[in-house]
Order: structure tokens, then C-alpha cells, then sequence
């Protein structure tokens, strides 16, 4: 059977395991939606600007 200390590392490593499987949902289901957004949006409000200033060249 195991011993003591043995049986706390096997706790140690079910946490570390639990833990890394809740952030990588988290990062997935989250923070990457959120940086894809962002980013997204920063990509339109650049095209956005530039077709203004070409548009107000042209005038």
C-alpha cells in the first residue's frame, strides 16, 4: 500500500493536474475570444481611418 508521503504527492499532482486543466478552459473559453475581438476591432478601426484619410486626400 502506499505510505504517507507518497499519497501527498499523489494530492500534489492531481491539484497541479486539476488546476492546469481549469486555465487552459478558462484561456480557451475566455482570454483567446478576447484577444481575437480585440484585435479584430483594432483591424477595422485601422481600415476605418485609413479610407477617411484617403477619402478626405481625395476632397
Amino acid at each position: 500500500m502506499f505510505e504517507f508521503d507518497q499519497f501527498l504527492g499523489f494530492l500534489a499532482f492531481l491539484a497541479i493536474l486539476t488546476m492546469g486543466f481549469w486555465l487552459m478552459i478558462f484561456l480557451t473559453a475566455v482570454i483567446v475570444p478576447y484577444w481575437l475581438g480585440g484585435s479584430i476591432m483594432d483591424l477595422l478601426k485601422e481600415k476605418k481611418a485609413k479610407r477617411k484619410a484617403a477619402k478626405e486626400q481625395k476632397a
